[in-house]
């Protein structure tokens, strides 16, 4: 008795397996985390140090440059990327992939720690913070508005009332405060009142520190009780700084209100902030790295709704964006394609076997193979996401296979005469072999997937072992539960009713006109083989010359605005270009909501489109119309782009680093070059974006050291009576209702409104007397950067763009361009997406290709036991599909954004049409093991070869058509899906259906001439 035979036998037994298989999918699916894409640590390191007052040259020479030294020698770093502006410090530490965050960040922070006591006494503590790279942006932002309190006021509440609630909610890791002016004491110092007092900005300075002062007294030890002791040595109020005494004269003191404005202000005044138009504060929600952003987002809403009940009189509260909600409809759309699928591919079925009998065996495989796919993917610790869905959504075109064999070779065999249980015994001995290779060609094909690294294996690596796992689940039910179905439910005389009747004459036809084909591609073989040799040679010159990019863009219902701002622009100015901004957003239809975060050194807004349901455009629909009306907005340059669709994106898709040990300036003059090359290709949405821009105006102080000499006094008192004056650093702290706040004074704002008003300001001269700036100093006018970029150690300038052709293209031609611009020692190199695709280029995928090639070979030959018909399996099938494939994506138009007749039904080369272009090697390779195996049957029945494989061809050509036919029509939903996410299921889905098309029929037609040309000899068993 054969294996198969026993659970024909032994039906109850057979229906064991399958309650074993359903009841261990079932318990699984409430445990599954739901999340956009599998879980990967993926994650930035930020170390920022304010040095106040401070150039940009400064920054980086006495902050920066120490702090990349000693960041650089930790583990687990990609790249460092850093900027160092007016008075802020910014490194970034990339993290590889996958690399464990936490690890990272004690290490980098006992670097910092190392270097503390190098930095000058002036700078600011660094702080460190860990978020994740898989998007610049946070996952929500809520809005908080009011017509009655102040931006300061609202601020002190949300820290107060509303920040400490929402981090403390599991995965959210912090909660940051946008467009905040956190509450600070301000010292506007009059300079004319100070000149006539004898007051200057360092004794204002020294006062404040001599008397607002923490003192940690102790306490009492007595024999019997102590006392703990404090005293008021501190200011805490308006009133107690007014009354401060900062100097004498004579009999008189002199206090801090008769020589300055004294106010509870905010800490800086460079920071606008609005939603919809209105004057807000935001906070921006960052989940940790390795947390599910839909359920952070939910506990969010949750605990939202219980903060909205105990705001403040005026104050109103909401969620301006929630990148969640793309993430929920996208899932949706995939719930909604998968039943889509299964109606379409019951129907093609019963089109095919015409009896709801015969119907009922490969539907009922559908879902157990699913559920048991849901079982092996808890076992894995895998998530239900976007690429475990669009795994089980291919996988109901693909489990129904090897069902589909099963019955239409036990129908075969009742036609022959035999009753269904002898049919399905049969049937069973015969396709045993044949499943077995079909099964594990298939799960083999996912392997290199799965453990290839990188952002692809990252990915995938769910969805490539979801799918394997549904096909082995498949597998097995075939093998078990099908030919016991069959056996039961099908019988003699099913097929005189009509429709089967009716199908059955359709398909005579068809194999009769197959047949004549057949006779005539084997007689005429020399021809087929030059035609193979063809298309297997197209095949290389279409993969060559399609379009490449890493991922399809997605409408993710949002289009964001990058504002670049002029270098002398203070944000008063900005203030009105922002409401222009606003302006052109808000005058789209599909407009809900819009919001801006502007400052005096650039911005980002955004416009957020009403739902997909309630709007006829998508995001690249309207993009160009946007970008037109924002580059109407005079004074500003404004640009308009999308959210990249895979995690770990920049600002923007195009971000290329040009660094070298040169100086910035030189290295920007050959960055500039390149632009110009860049703006005059018209390959760029708008001319590329420069980071380091030296046109920010500066006033430098020439001191005339030997005039100070001359007057007794110093260097450092010049440079600190100007810091205390105009710098804008605190001198300590002041205690308000248990928080503390800085204490900042400054010349007021009328006092400093040019670099000439500040050569009045007194300093302490000789004999302690004041003498004008003037006297000591000049003012030169110079050009200096805005800020100076430092990439791996090295200066850096990065240049940044939207490409209109395809990414790969774009960044192809810059890289060619650079070779003839830079000279020998500039370092080219990627951040953001572009970075992403260069790591994820050709090359890997033709590695992983390949590896899945050898990895079925291996399987098909221990199972064939001959090198021989794998050889013809995967030559006469594998070619074909990707030729059928690839025509859709040659076809494709290289831009992206221009309309094209083709543009509705092709799809670049991107990482979704390449995996896809794998899963269509076993795809297409389950044809040729048809007909190879049954062709090998046939000799080793006596016949010879070229009736052998002549009349396998005929005989698996219903079951080759049947499932054919299932899997093409069963991802044919992918190619007409809209929506959220569905540019990456169009992608897949049109190389999937292409290729098998296309694939099918030459395979149908070259498979036989190559194994006449390539087979082995069977003979017939003594």
């Amino acid at each position: 008795m054969n294996f198969t035979d026993i659970f024909i036998r032994k039906p109850v037994l057979s229906l064991v397996v399958t309650f074993v298989i359903l009841v261990a999918g079932f318990q699984s699916i409430g445990s599954l985390n739901v999340r956009q894409y599998p879980r990967s640590e993926n994650a930035i390191v930020t170390v920022t140090t304010a040095y106040i007052g401070a150039n940009a040259k400064l920054v980086r020479g006495f902050i920066t440059t120490p702090l990349e030294r000693a960041i650089a020698a930790a583990d687990g770093i990609d790249y460092i990327d850093s900027t160092s502006s007016q008075g802020l410090s910014t490194i970034q530490a990339r993290l590889r992939l996958n690399y464990d965050a936490n690890k990272a960040l004690a290490e980098i922070s006992s670097k910092v720690n190392q270097v503390r006591g190098d930095l000058p006494p002036e700078a600011e503590v660094p702080v460190i913070n860990i978020e994740t790279a898989d998007s610049r942006f946070a996952s929500a932002y809520l809005r908080f508005t009011s017509s009655i309190l102040k931006q300061n006021e609202i601020t002190d509440y949300l820290v107060r009332s509303v920040q400490p609630r929402l981090t403390a909610l599991p995965g959210v890791q912090r909660a940051d405060i946008l467009g905040a002016r956190t509450f600070a004491m301000r010292i506007w110092l009059d300079p004319v009142r100070m000149a006539s007092l004898g007051v200057s900005p360092s004794d204002v300075r020294a006062a404040l520190a001599a008397n607002n002062y923490l003192s940690a007294v102790g306490q009492t030890k007595g024999s019997w009780i102590q006392v703990d002791l404090t005293a008021d040595t501190n200011l805490t109020s308006v009133d107690e700084f007014r009354r401060l005494v900062v100097s004498k004269d004579g009999e008189r003191f002199i206090r801090l209100e008769d020589i300055a404005n004294v106010s509870l202000g905010a800490e800086d005044y460079d920071t606008e902030v609005r939603f919809s138009g209105e004057t807000a504060v935001f906070m921006g929600i960052w989940p940790l790295p390795n947390a599910n952003s839909l359920d952070v987002i939910k506990r969010v809403r949750s605990e939202m709704k219980e903060i909205e009940k105990d705001l403040p009189t005026g104050l109103q509260a909401g969620i301006a964006y929630d990148g969640t909600v793309y993430i929920e409809d996208a899932i949706k759309e995939v719930v909604k394609t998968l039943g889509e699928t299964l109606l379409i591919v019951v129907v093609v079925i019963f089109l095919f076997l015409g009896s709801l009998r015969s119907v009922l065996v490969p539907v009922v495989a559908i879902p157990i193979s699913l559920i048991g796919a849901v079982f092996l993917m808890q076992i894995f610790g895998f998530t239900i996401n976007l690429l475990t869905l669009l795994a089980i959504v291919l996988s109901v075109g693909i489990v129904v296979d090897d069902a589909i064999v099963m019955v239409e070779n036990v129908e075969r065999h009742m036609r022959e005469g035999k009753s269904p249980f002898d049919a399905a015994i049969l049937s069973a001995r015969e396709l045993f072999g044949p499943i077995v290779a079909m099964t594990l060609t298939l799960a083999a094909v996912y392997a290199p997937i799965g453990l290839q690294g990188g952002l692809t294996g990252t990915l995938f690596r769910e969805f490539a072992f979801t799918l394997a796992g549904a096909v082995l689940v498949s597998g097995i039910v075939a093998i078990t539960l099908s030919p016991m179905m069959s056996s039961k439910l099908l019988t003699a005389h099913s097929e005189d009713a009509w429709l089967p009747r009716h199908i059955n004459a359709v398909f005579e036809k068809i194999r009769s006109l197959y047949a004549r084909i057949l006779d005539a591609t084997l007689g005429a073989r020399p021809a087929v083989y030059t035609a193979w040799i063809i298309l297997t040679l197209v095949t290389v010159l279409l993969y060559t010359q399609s379009p490449k990019e890493l991922a399809p863009n997605e409408d993710q219902g949002v289009i964001f605005g990058i504002l670049d701002t002029p270098s002398n622009a203070s944000i008063d100015q900005m203030t009105i270009h922002a409401t222009e901004v606003n302006k052109v957003f808000q005058s789209f239809p599909e407009t809900a909501y819009t919001f801006q975060i502007t400052q005096t050194f650039g911005g980002f807004s955004g416009m957020g489109l009403k739902s997909w349901t309630q709007r006829d455009r998508t995001v690249f629909d309207m993009k160009n119309e946007v970008q037109a009306g924002l580059g109407k907005v005079p004074g500003v340059s404004s640009f308009a782009v999308v959210p990249p669709a895979l995690p770990g994106g920049g600002d923007f898709p195009v971000e290329i680093v040009v660094a070298s040990t040169a100086d910035t300036e030189r290295i920007l003059e050959f960055v500039e070059q390149l632009k110009l090359k860049a703006t005059t290709s018209g390959k760029f949405a708008f001319p590329p974006i420069v980071s380091v821009k030296y046109d920010k105006p500066q006033a430098e102080f020439i001191i005339d050291r030997d005039k100070v000499a001359a007057l007794g006094l110093d260097l450092a008192q010049v440079g600190a009576d100007l810091s205390a004056a105009a710098g804008g650093n605190f001198v300590n702290r002041f205690n308000m209702d248990g928080r503390s706040y800085k204490v900042i004074p400054q010349i007021t704002r009328l006092g400093r409104l040019n670099e000439d008003q500040l050569l009045d300001i007194r300093i302490r001269g000789p004999k302690g007397k004041l003498i004008p700036l003037s006297t000591v100093a000049t003012v030169k006018n110079k050009v200096e950067p805005r800020n100076l970029q430092r990439f791996q150690q090295m200066n850096a300038v990065k240049l940044s763009g939207v490409a209109i052709v395809p990414l790969d293209q774009a960044l192809k031609f810059l890289e060619d361009e650079a070779a003839k611009i830079l000279p020998r020692g500039y370092i080219l190199d990627y951040t953001g997406e572009s970075r992403q695709l260069r790591a994820e280029g050709p090359a890997k995928f033709i590695f992983t290709f390949a590896l899945a090639i050898v990895m079925i070979f291996l399987v098909l030959s221990a199972q064939f036991n001959s090198f021989r018909d794998p050889f013809i399996i995967l030559l006469g099938s594998v070619p074909l599909a990707m030729f059928g494939a690839l025509i859709f994506t040659f076809l494709k138009m290289p831009a992206p954004d221009v309309p094209f007749w083709t543009n509705g039904w092709t799809t670049t080369m991107n990482i979704y049409s390449q995996i896809g272009l794998v899963t269509l090697i076993g795809l297409i390779a389950k044809n040729g093991i048809l007909i190879v195996e049954f062709a090998n049957h046939m000799q080793h029945e006596g016949q010879s070869k070229l009736e052998a494989v002549r009349n396998a061809a005929l005989t698996r050509l219903r079951p080759i058509l049947m499932t054919s036919l299932a899997t093409v029509f069963g991802h044919f939903p992918l190619i007409l899906v809209t929506g959220a996410g569905a540019a990456a299921r169009n992608s897949i889905g049109l190389v999937l259906v292409g290729g098998m098309t296309i694939g099918t029929i030459f395979t149908l037609l070259i498979v036989p001439s190559l194994y006449m040309l390539m087979a082995k000899e069977h003979k017939k068993p003594a």
